[in-house]
Protein backbone atom coordinates (compact mmCIF):
# COMPACT_ATOMS: atom_id res chain seq x y z
CA UNK A 1 0.00 0.00 0.00
CA UNK A 2 1.44 3.66 -0.93
CA UNK A 3 -0.08 6.95 0.48
CA UNK A 4 0.08 9.37 -1.96
CA UNK A 5 -0.47 13.37 -1.35
CA UNK A 6 -1.21 15.92 -3.65
CA UNK A 7 -0.84 19.36 -1.95
CA UNK A 8 -1.78 21.48 -5.08
CA UNK A 9 -5.30 20.02 -5.15
CA UNK A 10 -5.50 18.57 -1.58
CA UNK A 11 -6.04 14.94 -2.06
CA UNK A 12 -5.33 12.07 -0.46
CA UNK A 13 -4.66 8.58 -3.05
CA UNK A 14 -4.50 5.23 -1.21
CA UNK A 15 -2.96 2.98 -3.51
CA UNK A 16 -3.72 -0.64 -2.45
CA UNK A 17 -2.60 -2.60 -5.73
CA UNK A 18 -0.33 -2.05 -8.49
CA UNK A 19 -2.83 -3.05 -10.84
CA UNK A 20 -4.41 -0.91 -13.35
CA UNK A 21 -7.86 0.74 -12.12
CA UNK A 22 -10.41 0.12 -14.83
CA UNK A 23 -13.34 1.71 -13.03
CA UNK A 24 -13.52 4.65 -10.86
CA UNK A 25 -16.85 4.71 -8.42
CA UNK A 26 -17.29 7.76 -6.28
CA UNK A 27 -19.47 6.24 -3.07
CA UNK A 28 -19.85 10.04 -1.26
CA UNK A 29 -18.81 13.87 -2.45
CA UNK A 30 -15.21 13.63 -2.62
CA UNK A 31 -14.30 9.97 -1.94
CA UNK A 32 -13.79 7.70 -4.96
CA UNK A 33 -13.11 4.04 -5.07
CA UNK A 34 -10.95 2.61 -8.22
CA UNK A 35 -11.35 -1.18 -8.90
CA UNK A 36 -9.69 -3.12 -11.76
CA UNK A 37 -11.23 -5.13 -14.63
CA UNK A 38 -12.39 -8.10 -12.04
CA UNK A 39 -13.93 -5.25 -9.24
CA UNK A 40 -10.96 -5.60 -7.06
CA UNK A 41 -10.69 -1.88 -5.28
CA UNK A 42 -7.41 -0.95 -6.37
CA UNK A 43 -7.00 2.60 -4.94
CA UNK A 44 -9.17 4.91 -2.64
CA UNK A 45 -8.91 8.86 -3.98
CA UNK A 46 -9.77 11.46 -0.98
CA UNK A 47 -10.63 14.99 -2.06
CA UNK A 48 -9.86 18.06 0.68
CA UNK A 49 -7.97 16.02 2.87
CA UNK A 50 -7.37 18.97 5.10
CA UNK A 51 -10.75 19.41 5.85
CA UNK A 52 -12.06 15.70 5.95
CA UNK A 53 -9.02 14.27 8.04
CA UNK A 54 -10.73 13.96 11.56
CA UNK A 55 -14.61 13.32 9.81
CA UNK A 56 -16.22 9.93 9.55
CA UNK A 57 -15.18 9.41 5.98
CA UNK A 58 -11.33 9.86 6.72
CA UNK A 59 -12.25 7.21 9.69
CA UNK A 60 -13.65 5.25 6.98
CA UNK A 61 -11.11 5.30 4.56
CA UNK A 62 -8.19 4.16 7.05
CA UNK A 63 -10.65 0.93 7.59
CA UNK A 64 -10.47 0.73 3.92
CA UNK A 65 -6.98 0.73 3.65
CA UNK A 66 -6.18 -1.76 6.08
CA UNK A 67 -8.49 -4.27 3.90
CA UNK A 68 -5.99 -6.36 1.98
CA UNK A 69 -7.44 -6.48 -1.97
CA UNK A 70 -6.43 -10.33 -1.83
CA UNK A 71 -8.95 -11.13 0.60
CA UNK A 72 -11.71 -10.85 -1.39
CA UNK A 73 -13.44 -8.50 0.44
CA UNK A 74 -14.08 -6.16 -2.09
CA UNK A 75 -16.02 -8.73 -4.40
CA UNK A 76 -18.27 -9.94 -1.52
CA UNK A 77 -18.94 -5.93 -0.79
CA UNK A 78 -19.93 -5.09 -4.23
CA UNK A 79 -23.42 -5.34 -3.72
CA UNK A 80 -23.51 -3.18 -0.35
CA UNK A 81 -21.26 -0.74 -2.39
CA UNK A 82 -23.33 -0.31 -5.41
CA UNK A 83 -26.83 0.20 -3.03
Amino acid sequence: MKLNYYADTDSLYIDLSERPSAESREITEGVVLDSDAEGNLVGIDIDNVARVRTSPVARVARVIARVRPESGFWRRAGSWLSS
